[in-house]
């Protein structure tokens, strides 16, 4: 199993940037892929981005391509979510994911953080 803890939220303004940050232990040796995903009140929870094992292969939600980047550091078992030009509709709780095949579909991913809240404010 893999134990995934996410930080790094708060509240911040529109215009703003935050770095959330999801640290892995356990059984990381098996090359998961990792993925950000969100959920606001009373909405589904969505797909930020998504990254490969080693990087090559990275994916955006719309909504958020050209502010936000996913990264990796493997040695640190962490991944990254660099988001800037943050806008009030970003707030949400910011979950980390692992999964074994790479995806960006919600369902696909096994292994869940708690979460960080992100408040954009206007």
């Amino acid at each position: 199993q893999v134990q995934l803890v996410e930080s790094g939220g708060g509240l911040v303004q529109a215009g703003g940037s935050l770095r959330l940050s999801c640290a892995a232990s356990g059984r990381t040796g098996n090359h998961y892929k990792m993925g950000w995903f969100r959920q606001a009140p009373g909405k589904e929870r969505d797909t930020v981005s998504a990254i490969s094992w080693n990087g090559g292969i990275t994916y955006y939600a719309d909504s958020v391509k050209g502010r936000f980047t996913i990264s990796r550091d493997n040695a640190k078992n962490t991944v990254y979510l660099e988001m800037n030009s943050l806008k009030p509709e970003d707030t949400a709780v910011y979950y980390c994911a692992a999964t074994l095949v790479f995806s960006t579909r919600v369902d696909r991913y096994e292994y869940w953080g708690q979460g960080t809240q992100v408040t954009v404010s206007s």
